[in-house]
């Protein structure tokens, strides 16, 4: 492998890793503060690439805009699901959250076969980030994938500065750490729980937006996201956006290298990964020990 390719390489494994993250800590956020198991997660990342599609006949060219209405529309979205599903689920236990969440994908699937039918959809990116440049003179890389790490950056710079410099992130993380301490202080534990799921749900579709002009728009696309979503909650341990973040480029390196140097193994390296982690460390890489 050259030096050029090698960047190449490095440079997709970040921008993966950092895509990963958009999902997985929204998902660890949820299940960490609210005790919900969202199997319904991997579907909000499919409502933001349909989100792109629809809205780029219209934004496509102001695609920063773009992403922005579909946050707003993202976040009213998870406040109503919240209000109206999940809200009843704090007191129940994991097998009827399970059979409500899996419910909810069927629903998300059948609303988006009637509204958008079966068929494959590609979004083309805007004509300010299309192309691509050198790599040392000897492969090029897109310009729109430049666009989408930096994008996953500042919203990762912007989680940091709100979990551990505003009011809102300290109730964030003393919900992660103990639940119970936070009903006993008096916070509002209703409205916490909404703004927390709007900003999971939130992030999941700003993934989406963000990978449809990388990937197809497709049924079903949100399956195989959660799967190695709560690969990378349980690897980073649950409840810790900053494992949410470490996780999340390690499988993204993980898995790049591995597709690369080992293809007949490609496809069980995440679960390597995670198997060897949790044999060292059961609450994962920045899970509170028990």
């Amino acid at each position: 492998m050259d030096l050029a390719t090698f960047l190449v390489q490095c440079l997709n494994s970040i921008q993966y890793g950092l895509l990963l993250f958009l999902l997985s800590s929204g998902l660890t956020l949820i299940f960490g503060i609210m005790g919900v198991i969202n199997l319904a997660h991997g579907s909000f990342y499919m409502i933001g690439a349909y989100m792109a599609f629809a809205l780029a006949p219209y934004l496509g060219q102001h695609f920063i805009t773009m992403l922005l209405v579909g946050v707003v529309l993202a976040v009213v979205l998870g406040y109503l699901l919240e209000w109206a599903f999940f809200s009843f689920l704090y007191e129940r236990d994991h097998l009827q959250q399970v059979l409500m969440t899996f419910g909810l994908i069927l629903v998300f699937e059948e609303l988006r076969a009637i509204l958008v039918g079966n068929d494959v959809h590609g979004v083309q990116p805007p004509e300010w980030l299309a192309g691509s440049f050198s790599l040392l003179g000897m492969m090029s890389y897109p310009w729109y994938r430049v666009f989408a790490t930096v994008v996953c950056l500042v919203v990762a710079a912007a989680m940091y500065w709100m979990v551990n410099r505003t009011r809102l992130g300290m109730m964030v993380r003393a919900g992660a750490s103990n639940r119970d301490m936070v009903r006993g202080l008096g916070i509002d534990i209703k409205r916490l729980y909404r703004i927390v799921f709007a900003m999971g749900v939130a992030l999941a579709a700003l993934a989406g937006m963000i990978a449809a002009p990388m990937a197809s728009v497709y049924p079903n696309m949100g399956s195989s996201v959660l799967i190695i979503c709560f690969v990378v909650v349980v690897i980073g341990g649950i409840g810790s956006i900053t494992g949410a973040l470490v996780a999340s480029l390690l499988v993204g390196f993980v898995d790049t290298f591995g597709k690369v140097f080992f293809q007949e193994l490609s496809g069980m390296s995440v679960y390597l990964l995670m198997a060897i982690i949790l044999v060292w460390r059961p609450e994962g890489l920045m899970g509170k020990r028990s």
